[in-house]
């Protein structure tokens, strides 16, 4: 098993500002593994194979082998996150910040502190240290419009992380490449974990952060993705933005166990700390943490949450982003603009985490990765 799946990192918490909760009033009932057969027979064979390819660990590298020799050493990068109490921009960071140092470059981060207002004004602190590259972590590019335009106007190189719709080279906003795994990839494969291990009978109730954009669009196609299968209940859609999860957590817990009960046996997240908090709620109401309702996050796959999968402690999977690896991407994407290339155009594959196939790691990464990147760089 690779290094990068052992000993933890640090981190919890996450991202952006307030709104109230929303749910389509859907009801119904659902059992775990009912004995009845699903209403969804060809959705759920889909969603079986599906996951199986998800959960394999150790698959080949499948990410760039080509590319420029590292740009001379002393190139500067401005790491902009959305929130450094955020896991995944903190765990990107981390990783960018461990590659750079092997090419003898360096990388400043600077927190955004989860508010447009924040997102700006370390915007223009990163522009204002005329680096080579700045790096939007996390957060809506369009939030920073006109940063942008004064960065490109300096000749900076800008490389986004979940900073637009799509990974890859971005026109609007202007980025030379946004990295990030795939958000429909992502919401598929969050609902056909929960279709197959629920062989096709749930009641699920869906958490989300409608204040991003990006956040709410993923929930949305987990809800799209559950509709494959009739027996699999949306009971409740629940908008509770990141910074009020932990405010919240215990009241929605115990408001939802009272309307659906028995019921409500999976959920999900667009992001694992929403069980860093409901975990807590849960026990208070006496559930088991490895039973119902079995909750799955939808990125980004921090430490914390893999201890809880790992542990079986009210998160029974995550759909993690490759953190570190994603940082080591950030670097090589900006040696090819350094280096006037094209961007490499890789997205990492999705991968789905439990308790099975884990090994104790507290991270995932693709195989490989870290030789690949020396192998281009020459280093």
């Amino acid at each position: 098993m690779h290094p990068t799946r052992k000993a933890a990192l640090t981190a919890i918490a996450l991202l952006a500002v307030a709104t109230a909760g929303c749910e389509p009033g859907a009801t119904g009932t659902a059992s775990h593994r009912s004995s009845a057969a699903p209403g969804c027979p060809a959705a759920l064979a889909r969603a079986k194979q599906a996951v199986k390819k998800a959960e394999a660990v150790d698959a080949p590298w499948t990410g760039p082998t080509t590319g420029p020799e590292a740009a001379g050493s002393g190139k500067s990068v401005v790491f902009i996150a959305h929130d450094l109490s955020n896991p995944g921009p903190a765990g990107v960071a981390q990783g960018a910040q461990e590659a750079a140092k092997l090419l003898g470059w360096s990388v400043r981060t600077l927190n955004g502190q989860g508010t447009d207002a924040g997102y700006r004004s370390a915007f223009q602190r990163a522009v204002d240290l005329k680096p080579d590259g700045i790096v939007l972590a996390g957060f809506d590019s369009g939030s920073v419009a006109a940063e942008v335009k004064k960065a490109k106007a300096a000749g900076i190189a800008l490389i986004g992380w979940h900073a637009a719709p799509a990974p890859g080279p971005s026109g609007d906003p202007e980025l030379f490449t946004n990295v990030s795994t795939r958000v429909e990839d992502v919401g598929k494969t969050t609902a056909d974990w929960i279709i197959a291990r629920s062989d096709g009978r749930a009641g699920v109730v869906l958490f989300t952060d409608a204040t991003v954009a990006f956040a709410k669009h993923k929930s949305d196609l987990i809800e799209k993705g559950l509709a494959a299968c009739p027996d699999v209940k949306v009971l409740s859609y629940r908008n509770v933005p990141i910074p009020e999860v932990n405010r919240r957590a215990a009241g929605e817990v115990r408001a939802l166990l009272a309307r659906f009960g028995d019921k409500w046996t999976y959920s999900a997240a667009i992001n694992d700390l929403y069980f860093d908090h409901i975990d807590s709620a849960l026990r208070a109401a006496g559930k088991d943490g490895a039973g119902a309702p079995y909750n799955i996050g939808a990125g980004d796959g921090d430490p914390s949450a893999f201890q809880r999968v790992n542990g079986e402690r009210y998160q029974a999977a995550t759909v993690p982003e490759p953190l570190t690896e994603q940082g080591w991407q950030i670097i090589d994407e900006f040696n090819r603009a350094f280096s006037s290339e094209p961007a490499s155009g890789y997205v990492s594959p999705v991968h789905i985490t439990t308790a099975a196939n884990s090994g104790g790691a507290l991270s995932w990464d693709s195989e490989g990765y870290r030789q690949a990147y020396r192998k281009i760089w020459g280093k």
